[in-house]
């Protein structure tokens, strides 16, 4: 996560909050009181509505009828409110400092958000994005240096096979490891189970290539089909 948090508070005028944005390059801010409570985010999504650039939305004449009059009073304070506490989205979806990273990104699909303020307690303490979810990764991928020796990649790329029992059980891969190139072959009955196997073996630490000998099998005629 980034921390500290930069934040602004929910009676700052949204002008403060566009430019704060904009300087730091960030498409939506936490809103947090001065007793340090978080009470909303402001993102890019709250500001595009506003009667100033022309954009608050066109409603049908039947949609006008049908709208209770606290839900267009709601509207337009968001479409005309010159306050963060105006136009923010309130109670935002937030997430524990302990809370492990899968939880996390659970969070950010489930709810279709690109960031996640970070509490400890009822205090915030930083906010994760998908940037640093990307950042984690990235560290994830980086190649480190492997004495792993062949005996070990074939063993992790078989133990990796049967713990995925809903693709690699009913195949027949065979794997051969010579100086970190691994090499399959054996018999698959779908061709899905070619790029699976490949990136199982891909994956596992010590492993400088892969070499595809696997062949498909029809299933229903038993027909040999070409790489």
């Amino acid at each position: 996560m980034t921390s500290p948090a930069i934040a602004i508070d929910p009676f700052d005028t949204i002008e403060k909050a566009a430019r704060l944005m904009l300087s730091n390059k960030m498409s939506g801010v936490p809103v947090v009181t001065s007793q340090g409570q978080l009470v909303g985010i402001l993102t890019e999504g709250d500001l595009l509505r506003r009667s100033e650039l022309g954009t608050e939305g066109m409603r049908s004449w039947l949609g006008t009828l049908l709208q209770s009059p606290g839900r267009a009073a709601a509207e337009y304070v968001r479409t005309h409110g010159r306050t963060v506490g105006d136009v923010m989205t309130a109670e935002p979806i937030a997430i524990a400092a302990t809370s492990p990273v899968e939880d996390a990104v659970d969070e950010m699909v489930h709810h279709h958000v690109k960031r996640l303020p970070v509490l400890d307690g009822a205090r915030l303490v930083g906010i994760l994005s998908r940037a640093d979810i990307l950042r984690a990764l990235l560290q994830v991928l980086t190649p480190q240096e492997s004495t792993t020796d062949d005996d070990s990649i074939r063993a992790a790329i078989l133990e990796e096979y049967r713990n995925e029992p809903r693709w690699a059980g009913p195949s027949f891969i065979n794997v051969q490891v010579h100086n970190g190139v691994v090499e399959l072959s054996g018999a698959i009955f779908d061709s899905r189970l070619r790029t699976a196997a490949r990136v199982a073996a891909e994956n596992v630490k010590g492993v400088e290539s892969v070499i595809d000998h696997l062949v498909f099998v029809e299933p229903m005629t038993g027909t040999t089909m070409p790489i």
